[in-house]
């Protein structure tokens, strides 16, 4: 009795194991498949990784934090611009400083990614190529120093100190530079590629530009 009762709980479990089994083997199945074409086809491969990350580029990080759009909209009305137009370029540049540093290979710094000598002023001396530079802290941040050499680094808070990594000052900084670049007379692309000269960027920067502006307007509307 007790034999035939241990087979048929050894039958049973085959069978659960059987059904656990499928979805590895469809998986393993189907990154065979996957794997088999992309060496037959590695451009495809290449395009679905290429749209896979586009598309996680564009889900992750949409939304704006509310706590960030006082100071957009205080640093834009100080300036002239659309205070979106601030949101979406420091969505871009730090994903509403939520990257782990705030500061680029090739040198830029703080919340809006600004390069030493566009902060400072390109007429420091030392300031060239790509405008990295070799800027002391106390000059690189002191408001008497920018003013001097025609940077857009700004002390927004009145602490003393224009800080690219201070949230107040670097957006303050961002939409005086947007609003000189052509922001605040309406050319709205013109400004965004004087920021970064590259087509791709300025429409991804348009691209979350027109989406916060579609929420603005929602937003206001409702109130």
């Amino acid at each position: 009795m007790k034999k035939r009762q241990s087979n048929r709980i050894s039958i049973k479990m085959k069978v659960i194991l059987i059904i656990l089994l499928i979805p590895v083997a469809v998986t393993l199945f189907t990154l065979t498949a996957i794997i088999w074409t992309g060496l037959k086809n590695p451009e495809l491969i290449r395009k679905s990784a290429n749209a896979l990350l586009d598309m996680q580029e564009k889900q992750s990080g949409t939304t704006i934090p509310e706590d960030y759009i006082p100071i957009y909209k205080e640093a834009a009305e100080a300036y002239g611009i659309p205070w979106t137009l601030l949101a979406a370029h420091h969505r871009i540049e730090t994903r509403f400083s939520t990257m782990d540093s705030l500061l680029s290979p090739a040198g830029a710094e703080g919340h809006m990614q600004f390069m030493p000598c566009t902060f400072v002023g390109w007429s420091y001396p030392g300031c060239g190529g790509l405008g990295k530079g070799k800027i002391p802290k106390h000059d690189k941040t002191n408001p008497e120093v920018i003013k001097k050499y025609g940077g857009y680094g700004v002390d927004a808070n009145g602490d003393g100190i224009a800080d690219p990594f201070d949230l107040e000052d670097a957006m303050h900084s961002a939409a005086k530079y947007l609003a000189k670049s052509g922001a605040a007379d309406g050319d709205i692309e013109k400004a965004i590629f004087k920021y970064n000269h590259s087509e791709k960027y300025v429409q991804d920067v348009l691209g979350f530009f027109d989406e916060f502006e579609a929420y603005r307007i929602e937003t206001e509307t409702a109130h």
